[in-house]
């Protein structure tokens, strides 16, 4: 008896937009990242990307908590000596708040070629406006606070 796997052409992929107004920032992006690779779906394949497309709106609004503003600590290197540079989630926030939630999906998901793919179907935005009109997104409600 053969397990019946998805052709990759067969798969339905929807759209979904996503609030983050007032969503804590952890349990948003693991939600995310499950939708992403279609986990939720009964025809999952974990080598198959079976996942749908995400649109973040109010990527501003989202909460961390505790004292996680203030302790929590974004690292880049620049590649040179001494390049290390160093920021706080509050700094994000207010600079680059889709960069926050799109981190925090992108460390959810596994470290490989499929999981860069399945990357590029999340689309964030600061505001509550996103240019993806055109693909009819649906609303999805996450369950979570």
């Amino acid at each position: 008896m053969k397990t019946p796997l998805p052709k990759v052409d067969q798969i339905e992929r929807k759209w979904y937009v996503v609030d983050a107004s007032g969503k804590v920032l952890g349990r948003l992006a693991t939600q995310i990242a499950m939708r992403l690779r279609g986990k939720h779906k009964p025809e999952y394949t974990p080598h198959l990307d079976t996942g749908d497309f995400i649109i973040v709106v109010n990527a501003e609004k989202v909460k961390l908590t505790a004292r996680k503003l203030d302790q929590k600590k974004y690292y880049r290197h620049s590649g040179y000596l001494g390049g290390l540079k160093e920021r706080t989630a509050r700094q994000m926030l207010n600079d680059k708040p889709e960069e926050v939630i799109r981190l925090a999906v992108k460390r959810m998901l596994p470290k490989n070629k499929l999981a860069r793919h399945q990357l590029k179907k999340l689309k964030v935005y600061r505001g509550p406006e996103h240019r993806h009109e055109a693909q009819r997104p649906e609303p999805l409600e996450l369950g979570i606070k």
